[in-house]
């Protein structure tokens, strides 16, 4: 594909060059021409698709644009000298943007490395500080203590054991994406998944509005749940605690939308994008309010995986998520 890719800008800078030969350009003109194509193919930081598309570039000026022209001799001296500085320029340039391209990543793996530190000292510390906090107390006070302030001690330890394995099991499903993951997906019904979300949440919470009939979707019902779940966990995370959350399932033109509404602050229309960027928080530091920034990054991976889109929706109140699957039949994953 890099040298399809690089072979496509090679020609029509040709092309290009060919036309506007006929008509003034000069022979420095054509070489900047074919030396912009080289620039262009050798961004990505392929360097061998790079260094491919200068020598058919070199290729394609020695036979159009050197003196005899249509063959590949070359009986002018400032020809060759173009030409040689020219294939010595490609090279370069693919080598340069290579090792450009290299040192990018590298940076983008270092910030990324950071990111994760920065989360997991807040996401992980908090809920582990409590449950050692309450196991601790509980077994040193163990026979003072009378039961309800024990079976509050357990079920805030339950609580955020629960909320450590929701972390971590987004930051797995985080590292599948980035790897790349293959889906077991079969044709079957939504709403069963939808379901399943509603009972792992406080369901009075939670209404559920199915507007019309829902055709099957071909999903992996597992990742599926778990996209849904994290969208609804933050609805109910940033709402008032007697606000309710509302799913809203609608088909048209076989294609199913998920809209988790809620009565939240919102999103800043600025940030209507970035929430669903690895890491992305409102919060300030290791302080404030604010999420991880990974749950939102899963959805986003496991709905376009499903050939699906997640988005920000436009809303006068609250937030609103929309989740739009293709109900299609599927057979290419």
């Amino acid at each position: 594909m890099p040298f399809l890719f690089a072979f496509v800008v090679v020609i029509a800078a040709g092309l290009l060059s060919y036309v506007l030969d006929a008509w003034f350009l000069p022979t420095h003109g054509t070489l900047l021409i074919l030396q912009l194509a080289v620039v262009v193919t050798a961004l990505p930081g392929n360097k061998k698709s790079a260094i491919f598309s200068g020598i058919v570039s070199g290729v394609i000026f020695n036979y159009f644009f050197t003196t005899p022209r249509f063959s590949l001799h070359m009986s002018n001296v400032d020809d060759i000298v173009n030409l040689s500085i020219f294939l010595i320029v490609a090279v370069l340039t693919g080598i340069l943007a290579s090792s450009y391209r290299a040192q990018q990543e590298a940076l983008e793996q270092a910030e990324l490395r950071a990111s994760i530190l920065m989360s997991v000292s807040h996401d992980l510390r908090t809920p582990l500080a409590t449950i050692i906090g309450s196991l601790s107390t509980m077994q040193e006070y163990q026979n003072k203590l009378p039961k309800e302030e024990k079976d509050e001690l357990l079920n805030g330890a339950l609580d955020d054991s629960h909320r450590l394995h929701r972390y971590i099991e987004n930051l797995l499903q985080a590292t599948k994406l980035h790897q790349g993951i293959s889906l077991n997906s079969v044709q079957q019904d939504l709403l069963p998944i939808v379901n399943n979300v509603i009972n792992r949440f406080d369901k009075a919470r939670i209404r559920l509005i199915i507007r019309n009939a829902l055709p099957n979707v071909t999903v992996s019902s597992y990742l599926l749940e778990q996209a849904i779940y994290n969208v609804v966990d933050n609805a109910l995370k940033y709402s008032p605690n007697d606000s309710p959350v509302v799913i809203i399932c609608e088909a048209s033109d076989n294609v199913i939308n998920l809209d988790i509404v809620d009565e939240g602050p919102g999103i800043a229309t600025k940030h209507y994008k970035s929430v669903f960027d690895l890491f992305f928080s409102t919060r300030n530091g290791d302080t404030g309010e604010g999420g991880s920034g990974v749950g939102l990054t899963v959805t986003k991976g496991i709905i376009e995986a499903h050939h699906g889109t997640v988005s920000v929706m436009p809303s006068a109140k609250g937030c609103v998520i929309r989740i739009s699957l293709d109900a299609s039949p599927k057979s290419d994953f």
